[in-house]
């Protein structure tokens, strides 16, 4: 199959040695250096590439300032989903700032790594939220499945607030778990300003696994969310499973069936972030 123009909805850099890089660290080696623009470049060489939106990868206001300086100029960096500690006092001011970047499209606070899997829904954190609603950014949702529950309630408590699950919600693909990420993630489908990102999948999986395995994962995001899904790269991450960046492209291709492909791979990612055709 030809592989269709992508819009990469989910990539990042880093920088190993900024004080703000806390990982990966030496026990991901083959992610343990610098990912800058021009290994992107390297990596999508020979690929019909429109562009991506760098993610986040650190909980640090000095790696969203480097993030959005970084990409400033640069055409192919579309967007940029920042990180803002959204239970800080001047979080809605620091918002206000963010937004006013022309490449920042959204936030992303780090809900995996968080022990209270309703820590979004604090009433303290209400002001961000409403600074983000305000400011038009979008919610990038780090999650695991004990989130999903969470995210539903912050989807219906803020219907303005564009939400989109990361990684399908990083079911437990290794050990081949569809319960009870199934049904969560389904019930998060039938709020129309929740979409799913397809990446990060393979990640997911253990070492060694075949990428066909994740097809439950794909045709149960794709059944419940169809033209809200939007394809991801999740590089370098995806480099952790030995794989290059076009190979999740073409595991994607085997995996999706009969899909809309300029709507997964590009336009759901425009609308979603509100890039420019």
């Amino acid at each position: 199959m030809t592989r269709p123009r992508v819009l990469d909805a989910h990539q990042h850099f880093w920088r190993i040695d900024a004080p703000e890089c806390t990982w990966p660290d030496a026990d991901w080696p083959l992610l343990h250096r610098d990912f800058l623009p021009p290994d992107l470049a390297a990596a999508t060489e020979g690929l019909d590439f429109a562009g991506s939106v760098l993610v986040q990868s650190q909980p640090d206001d000095r790696d969203t300032d480097w993030m959005l300086a970084l990409t400033a100029d640069d055409p192919m960096m579309l967007g940029v989903v920042a990180w803002a500690a959204l239970d800080a006092l001047d979080a809605p001011a620091r918002i206000a700032a963010l937004a006013a970047h022309p490449k920042c499209v959204g936030l992303r606070p780090m809900l995996q790594s968080i022990a209270d899997s309703e820590w979004i829904l604090r009433e303290d954190l209400a002001p961000a939220i409403a600074a983000m609603v305000a400011h038009g950014l979008r919610f990038d949702a780090l999650v695991e499945p004990r989130h999903l529950p969470a995210i539903a309630a912050l989807a219906r408590r803020y219907p303005q607030l564009a939400i989109v699950v990361d990684h399908a919600g990083k079911p437990d693909a290794a050990n081949l778990v569809l319960d009870p990420w199934r049904a969560d993630l389904a019930a998060l489908a039938e709020l129309p300003n929740v979409w799913c990102k397809l990446s990060g999948l393979r990640t997911q999986q253990a070492q060694g696994q075949d990428a066909a395995a994740l097809a439950p994962y794909v045709q149960h995001v794709l059944a419940n969310f169809g033209g809200r899904t939007m394809w991801g790269s999740d590089w370098p991450v995806l480099l952790h499973m030995g794989d290059s960046y076009a190979d999740w492209i073409d595991d994607t291709l085997a995996l999706v069936g009969n899909t809309d492909l300029p709507r997964l791979f590009e336009g759901a990612a425009r609308e979603f972030y509100g890039l420019e055709q």
